[in-house]
């Protein structure tokens, strides 16, 4: 961090203070010997290393401002949440903690001990005092996207009194889209009764703006790693991603395209952070939130180079924009919903689109190889990897499952550099 003591507003917002100190010193150490670590980084990855430096600091103050200053604030796990719909309320969309092994115990007091990785940790982050975004949140939005979150959330409104479900159809049917539509539409009216602000075409516009530019950067981000040598890790890539999901939006959009114009100078006189025809990986399946940096340490680790990320964080949050061309705010609400359902989760079925969406991305990416990764009793993901597997013949192909824990690190590296040497 930058030096200043943040003690008394983490103790304001009522976190553990001694747990926090501890959660952040492993965070930072892990930092160190992750990303600080590589060989020929970006200029530009010098700001997302501020931002995760000042993740629970700096940023909090902002949210904390921003608060004081008439502002709500929503927190979300989930990329079926309508930023447009925040933003165009003036209004902070921000991603919440759930992505390392963090009071397990606490959260297994309501939930079972079998239940993915990913559930348990926003639990556990809520009961052990640890996410500072939890605590500045006016509104917390979860989905029905499985059945694991959609128990979860019942327990997590009785502990943070602020929990609000949207219901995600299964399917595509024009039923489905009725009823999506009704739950954006539905979303709105609870956005305007948190804001006291009734939502125009043109804060709507402006919401829709600011929200594709965001995904503008990141898809060029996305074009840029498809060049041979990568110039930029798939580790880098993946905090940049994560980044998206706390940073503001505005600051984030410009960030980003100074480190896309780096990487594109990079492109153009062949310079990489590996050599040129490294094995490139194309990682699909379970969303990886931070700090969850673990299977692409190993594989970068390992001589190869992450290339895509066909994830939550990653192809599926950024690649389709809201069409902006509507003239009435029921327009927005219908163009809002159709860019929403466009989403390949895996808790649709059937769920073709994700299957071309992959073997585009290999295409596209020049991608040697894809790992198929799931959390530990993610039930969608770990079913549709078989179909994957079916779908993706082109390339040699791998299933991975694990959680949060470092525990099977030797393990899933000793498979990983297996898989690596049979691709070169």
């Amino acid at each position: 961090m930058n030096g200043k003591d943040y003690t008394k507003m983490w103790e304001g917002l009522g976190l553990n203070i001694e747990n926090h100190a501890g959660l952040l010193g492993v965070l930072t150490n892990a930092y160190k010997d992750i990303y600080l670590s590589q060989n020929n980084r970006p200029a530009a990855m010098e700001y997302f290393d501020f931002v995760i430096s000042e993740v629970h600091g700096l940023r909090i103050e902002e949210i904390i401002a921003a608060k004081e200053a008439g502002r709500k604030v929503v927190g979300t796990f989930c990329v079926y949440v309508p930023e447009e719909i925040v933003l165009a309320a003036d209004g902070l969309c921000i991603g919440l903690c759930a992505g390392a092994e963090v009071g397990s115990e606490e959260a297994e007091k309501f939930i079972p001990r079998n239940t993915c990785a990913l559930i348990k940790a926003f639990m556990g982050f809520k009961l052990s005092g640890l996410c500072p975004y939890v605590e500045t949140t006016d509104l917390i939005v979860g989905e029905t996207t499985c059945d694991g979150k959609k128990k979860a959330y019942e327990s997590f409104n009785e502990i943070t009194k602020k929990v609000y479900v949207m219901e995600i159809p299964h399917m595509k049917t024009d039923e489905d889209k009725k009823l999506w539509l009704s739950e954006v539409k539905r979303f709105k009216d609870r956005i305007e009764g948190l804001s006291g602000k009734k939502l125009t075409v043109d804060a709507l516009k402006k919401g829709a703006s600011v929200a594709n530019e965001k995904r503008k950067a990141l898809q060029r981000l996305s074009r840029l790693r498809a060049a041979d040598p990568a110039p930029i890790s798939g580790l880098d890539a993946l905090l940049v991603n994560q980044v998206s999901f706390y940073d503001d939006p505005l600051r984030f959009t410009s960030m980003t395209h100074k480190l896309c114009d780096e990487l594109s100078d990079r492109a153009s006189k062949g310079t990489g952070v590996a050599d040129k025809g490294a094995p490139r990986i194309l990682i699909s399946g379970s969303p990886m939130a931070i700090p969850n940096w673990k299977l692409h340490a190993i594989i970068e680790g390992s001589g190869a180079v992450v290339v895509g990320e066909e994830s939550c964080i990653g192809e599926r949050n950024h690649r389709d924009l809201v069409d902006e061309s509507f003239s009435s705010v029921d327009d927005a609400m219908e163009k809002i919903s159709s860019r929403y359902l466009g989403i390949d989760c895996a808790c649709f079925t059937p769920n073709t689109e994700r299957l071309d969406n992959i073997k585009a991305l290999v295409e596209r990416l020049g991608a040697d190889g894809v790992i198929h990764y799931s959390l530990q009793f993610c039930t969608p993901y770990m079913m549709e990897s078989y179909k994957v597997e079916k779908a993706v013949t082109e390339v040699p192909f791998m299933r991975i499952e694990t959680d949060y824990s470092m525990e099977d690190f030797g393990q899933l590296k000793t498979r990983v550099e297996a898989f690596i040497e049979m691709i070169q």
